[in-house]
C-alpha cells in the first residue's frame, strides 16, 4: 500500500488474481489445455493473415476484412490467456495496477473494435448481395480501410472513456479479483464507495457498443437472407454459407460479452466460463469456422502448400 497525495486515502498497488481453478493439479491440466488453445490461437490467425495477403485470389474486400479480422482475434485473446497461462504455475498471481489498467483499456479497445468490425463485415456481404453491380466501386480499398480505422478508433474512445473512470477510483482495501484477468465489472466492486449508480453507468457504456452493434448486425443479416431467398439457387446456396459462417462468429463473441458487461447475471463461474469464451474460444474458432467452411480459402491453403513444396524441391 501507499498513500495518496494530499489525502489519507489509500491506494491499492497491486491486485490478485484468483484464477480459474484452486486444486493444483488441475492448473498444470489448465496450464497445458490453455497454452495449446493460445498456440493454435496465433497461428490460426497468422495463417490466416499470411495466406490473404500472399494469394492474389484473395485480395477483395471480403478477405481485407477476414484477415483483419484475424489480426484483432490474436490481440483480444493476447490481452489475457499469456498472463493466465503463467498464472497457472504461479503461487503469487498478482498483477501491479499499472498492469490491471492496461488489461482493462486494451480488452475494451480490442473487444469494441471487433464489434464495429463486425458490422463492417456483415456491410460488406449486404453491398455484395443486395448491390452486387456496385460492390467494388462501394467497397474500395479507401473505403475499406477508411472502415476498419473507424473501428479501431471507437474502440479507443470506447476504452478510454473506461479507463479515465476506472483509474480515478478509491481502492483502499480489498484487492483480490476472483477471475483470470483485471475484469471492469470486478475491479469496481474493490472500489471504497458505492459503486451501484457507476455499474449502471458503465453497463450502459457497454450497451451503446454492443447492443448498437447487435442491433445493427441482425438488421442487416435479415435482409440479406430475405434477398437470398429470392435470388438464384446457386448464387442463394454460396452466399447463405458466407453469412451462416459470419452469423456463426457473431452469436459466440456478442451472447458472452452482452451477459457480462451489459445485461451481467453476476454469477461467479457463468463469468468466468464467458470470459473464457468470448477472449479464447472466439478467437479460436474464429479461423476454424472461416477456413473450413470457405472453399476459397481451402483452396488457398492448397495452393500455398503446393508452392512451399515446389519451392522446397528446387532447393
Amino acid at each position: 500500500m501507499s498513500k495518496m497525495d494530499g489525502g489519507n486515502q489509500s491506494v491499492v498497488s497491486e491486485f490478485v488474481i484468483l484464477g480459474l481453478a484452486h486444486s493444483q493439479n488441475l492448473q498444470v491440466l489448465l496450464f497445458v489445455v490453455f497454452s495449446l488453445f493460445y498456440l493454435l490461437i496465433v497461428s490460426g490467425n497468422i495463417v490466416i493473415m499470411i495466406l490473404i495477403t500472399t494469394d492474389p485470389h484473395l485480395h477483395s474486400p471480403m478477405y481485407f476484412l477476414l484477415a483483419n479480422l484475424s489480426f484483432v482475434d490474436m490481440w483480444l485473446s493476447s490481452v489475457t490467456t499469456p498472463k493466465m497461462i503463467a498464472d497457472f504455475l504461479r503461487e503469487n498471481k498478482s498483477i501491479s495496477f499499472s498492469g490491471c489498467m492496461s488489461q482493462v483499456f486494451f480488452a475494451h479497445c480490442i473487444a469494441a473494435g471487433e464489434m464495429v468490425l463486425l458490422v463492417v463485415m456483415a456491410y460488406d456481404r449486404y453491398v455484395a448481395i443486395c448491390k452486387p453491380l456496385h460492390y467494388f466501386t462501394i467497397m474500395n480499398l479507401r473505403r475499406c480501410t477508411g472502415l476498419v480505422l473507424t473501428s479501431w478508433t471507437i474502440g479507443f474512445i470506447h476504452a478510454m472513456s473506461h479507463l479515465v473512470v476506472i483509474v480515478e477510483l478509491p481502492f483502499c482495501g480489498p484487492k483480490e479479483i476472483d477471475s483470470f484477468f483485471c475484469d471492469m465489472p470486478l475491479i469496481i466492486k474493490l472500489a471504497c464507495m458505492d459503486s451501484h449508480d457507476l455499474d449502471i453507468l458503465m453497463n450502459a457504456d457497454c450497451g451503446v457498443v454492443g447492443v448498437t452493434c447487435f442491433a445493427l448486425l441482425l438488421i442487416s443479416y435479415t435482409y440479406i437472407l430475405i434477398t437470398v431467398r429470392q435470388s438464384s439457387k446457386a448464387g442463394a446456396s454460396k452466399a447463405l454459407s458466407t453469412c451462416s459462417a459470419h452469423i456463426t462468429v457473431v452469436m459466440i463473441f456478442f451472447v458472452p460479452c452482452i451477459f457480462i458487461y451489459v445485461w451481467p447475471l453476476n454469477i461467479t463461474w457463468l463469468d468466468k466460463f464467458l470470459a473464457v469464451f468470448y477472449s479464447v474460444f472466439t478467437p479460436l474458432l474464429n479461423p476454424a469456422i472461416y477456413t473450413l467452411r470457405n472453399k476459397e480459402m481451402k483452396n488457398a491453403m492448397k495452393r500455398f502448400i503446393n508452392n512451399y513444396m515446389d519451392y522446397k524441391g528446387n532447393y
